[in-house]
């Protein structure tokens, strides 16, 4: 189709911001919709021609109208957990309503250890295999950008702690993941695809504690504890139980190898290799406390 018309929704956020780069850097003509439920913060955007226009997932009333005209949309996962299947499902009524052919979706990896996590996307992956709307799956693992979070504290205390055991997760930065939601967003595919985005390298805990300590030129070990023992810790500094939970499933599900994944797919739809989680961390040693 020449000219297509392009939704990115959820687009303030980091992920959506890239796609819209991205896309607007892309060769060739096309109309991009860019929806957010605070449309002042992508006036940038707006002043680069992008049609920027207010949705909130939690409203299904605001999407008929937020989504019409589109004809290939990227489905930004909600981080609502608890509540965004639903919210979802009504992205993809709106989205069948208003004509849009085809649906880029950010799942997860089918990893049934993240609990609620994984519930959600395929509940997702199910709509949408359900509907009228044509469809491409990015399984996408783990941000490597997550790891801003952990590092840092490692790399002080010289100990990284967590439930993964001997895991190994194929971390895959942000960025890529942009890359092949930007793709897929563009090939002009038809039908209904599942693709999984994983890194270059499944690494596990121990071997991030030895890249952290390459970095930094600092020691650092890896401290395997237990799933409660995590969360234990997390409640110890401020997150609530309940949310506590969630996240030490992801624990879970790298120490039972569920998130270590290949990274074929994503080089067979972008043509590009994913960053190593290696090398990704390297480039960003500041964000790590690393002088």
């Amino acid at each position: 189709m020449s000219n297509p018309t392009l939704l990115v929704t959820g687009a303030s956020g980091q992920l959506g911001r890239r796609v819209l780069e991205l896309l607007l850097a892309a060769p060739g003509a096309r109309t991009i919709i860019a929806t957010t439920r605070k449309p002042e913060t992508l006036a940038d955007f707006a002043r680069r021609g992008v049609d920027v226009r207010a949705a909130d997932f939690a409203a299904p009333a605001s999407l008929p109208a937020a989504f019409a005209g589109a004809d290939r949309a990227l489905l930004i996962s909600s981080d609502a957990i608890g509540q965004r299947l639903a919210q979802h499902r009504a992205a993809i009524a709106a989205l069948e309503r208003t004509g849009a052919r085809h649906v880029v979706y950010t799942s997860s990896p089918p990893a049934p250890s993240l609990g609620i996590v994984a519930e959600e996307h395929q509940g997702t992956e199910l709509a949408l295999a359900n509907s009228s709307l044509e469809f491409t799956l990015l399984r996408n693992n783990l941000y490597a950008d997550l790891l801003f979070h952990s590092l840092p504290a490692a790399i002080a205390s010289g100990k990284l702690v967590d439930a993964r055991g001997t895991g190994a997760v194929s971390y895959i930065s942000r960025d890529d993941c942009a890359r092949a939601a930007s793709t897929a967003m563009l090939d002009g595919f038809s039908g209904g695809r599942t693709i999984e985005i994983a890194g270059a390298e499944a690494v596990t805990s121990a071997d991030l504690a030895r890249i952290a300590a390459t970095i930094s030129g600092r020691p650092v070990a890896h401290v395997p504890v237990s799933e409660q023992q995590v969360i234990a810790g997390m409640v110890a500094h401020g997150l609530p139980e309940p949310m506590a939970k969630v996240y030490a499933r992801f624990d879970v599900a790298a120490a039972r190898g569920e998130l270590a994944g290949s990274a074929r797919a994503f080089v067979q739809l972008t043509g590009t290799q994913p960053q190593p989680v290696s090398a990704f961390l390297a480039a960003h040693r500041g964000a790590l406390g690393a002088s």
